[in-house]
C-alpha cells in the first residue's frame, strides 16, 4: 500500500471545548486557554504533489511561485530576483555563529512545486509527498476547488492534539519514545548537520510516521500548514480585555512593520516542518505557532484542507 494511499480521505473531529496553547515552550504559544470550535471533518494528510497536480490539470493555475513578482509591492528589492521562484533551505557548510536565516534560505530563481529544489529538479519519485511552495492564495485556490476550505488555526490544533491536550507533542511528552522517529524533523545539530535518523533530509511521503490519536498523519514535523488565522498574539479568553484597535483591521494589524515583509499580511502556520530542530524552532509541537506573510513560497510549506459538517 503506497503511503499516500490515505491522501484525499477525510475524518471527523469532534467539536466542543479544548485546551488550547501552552505555557511552557515560546510566548507567542501563551497563555493556555480555552478554545471552542464545531464539529469538522479534515485531510487525514497534507495534500501531495499527486493531489495538488490534479488540481492544475483541472483548472490551469499557476502558483504565486511561478508568477513575477510585482515591483510596486517589493520596492526595496533587487530587480534581478523580481523573477518567478521561490524560497529554498541550503544547508550551510559551516555551523553558523549566530542564528541568521539568511544564512541557509535563498531565493531561487525557478523553484516551485514541480521544481522543489529549483530548475532540474523535479516531483518525480515525490509524488506522494506534501506539495510545497504553495503561498496563502495557491492554498485556497486548491481547497475552493476541492470542495474545502483552509482550517483555522484552532481547527488545525484541536485535530493536531489528537485527543492528547497538554502532553508536550502530538503521541506524549517524550520526543522520540524508546528511539523511535515519530515524525519528520530534523536530527542533529541545525542548520549544517542533519542525521537524517527519521530517514529523509527534506519531505518524506505522507503517512509515513505514525498517525495521532484521531488517525490523522503528519500534523507534525514534514511541512509547515497554512490555517486562516491572521496573526496575533493570543488573548486569555478568562480574563476581560481591552478594547479592539478600530483603525487596523486584523489583517492589518498581523504586519511586522520592522520586517522587510512588511507590505504584507502575516497569517498562522502550524506544525513545524522537517527543518525543525532540539537547537533551533522547537516547533514540531501542536501548540507551536509561527507568523508567515501571505506572498511567502518555501520548500518547507504545505497544507491540508477541512470541511463543515453538514447540520442534520
Amino acid at each position: 500500500m503506497p503511503d499516500d494511499a490515505f491522501a484525499g480521505e477525510m475524518l471527523p473531529v469532534q467539536g466542543g471545548e479544548f485546551w488550547m496553547g501552552s505555557d511552557d515552550h515560546y510566548p507567542e504559544e501563551r497563555p493556555r486557554r480555552q478554545a471552542r470550535v464545531s464539529d469538522f471533518l479534515i485531510d487525514r494528510t497534507p495534500v501531495t504533489n499527486r493531489q495538488f497536480a490534479a488540481f492544475v490539470e483541472a483548472t490551469g493555475h499557476v502558483t504565486l511561485a511561478e508568477t513575477a513578482p510585482d515591483p510596486a509591492l517589493y520596492p526595496e528589492a533587487d530587480p534581478a530576483l523580481l523573477i518567478p521562484g521561490s524560497s529554498v533551505f541550503t544547508a550551510p557548510d559551516v555551523q553558523p555563529k549566530a542564528a541568521n536565516p539568511m544564512l541557509w534560505w535563498r531565493y531561487q530563481p525557478g523553484a516551485d512545486w514541480r521544481h522543489p529544489e529549483g530548475p532540474g529538479s523535479s516531483i518525480e519519485g515525490r509524488k506522494d509527498h506534501p506539495v510545497v511552495h504553495v503561498a496563502f492564495a495557491d492554498a485556497e485556490a486548491y481547497a475552493a476547488w476541492a470542495g474545502k476550505r483552509l482550517p483555522t488555526e484552532a481547527e488545525w490544533e484541536r485535530a493536531a492534539w489528537g485527543g492528547r491536550e497538554g502532553a508536550a507533542y502530538a503521541w506524549g511528552d517524550e520526543l522520540a519514545p524508546d528511539g523511535k522517529m515519530m515524525a519528520n524533523y530534523w536530527q542533529g545539530t541545525f542548520p549544517s548537520q542533519n542525521l537524517c535518523l527519521d530517514g529523509y533530509f527534506t519531505t518524506s511521503p505522507v503517512g509515513h510516521f505514525p498517525a495521532n490519536g484521531f488517525g490523522v498523519y503528519d500534523m507534525i514535523g514534514n511541512v509547515w500548514e497554512w490555517t486562516t488565522d491572521w496573526y496575533a498574539l493570543p488573548k486569555d479568553s478568562s480574563k476581560p480585555c481591552c478594547a479592539p484597535d478600530l483603525k487596523r483591521d486584523a489583517a492589518d494589524a498581523s504586519r511586522d512593520l520592522n520586517d522587510p515583509g512588511r507590505n504584507f499580511p502575516r497569517k498562522v502556520i502550524k506544525g513545524g516542518s522537517h527543518l525543525c530542530a532540539e537547537n533551533y524552532c522547537r516547533r514540531y509541537r501542536p501548540a507551536a505557532r509561527y507568523p508567515q506573510t501571505v506572498d511567502t513560497s518555501t520548500s518547507h510549506i504545505g497544507f491540508r484542507c477541512v470541511r463543515d459538517v453538514e447540520a442534520v
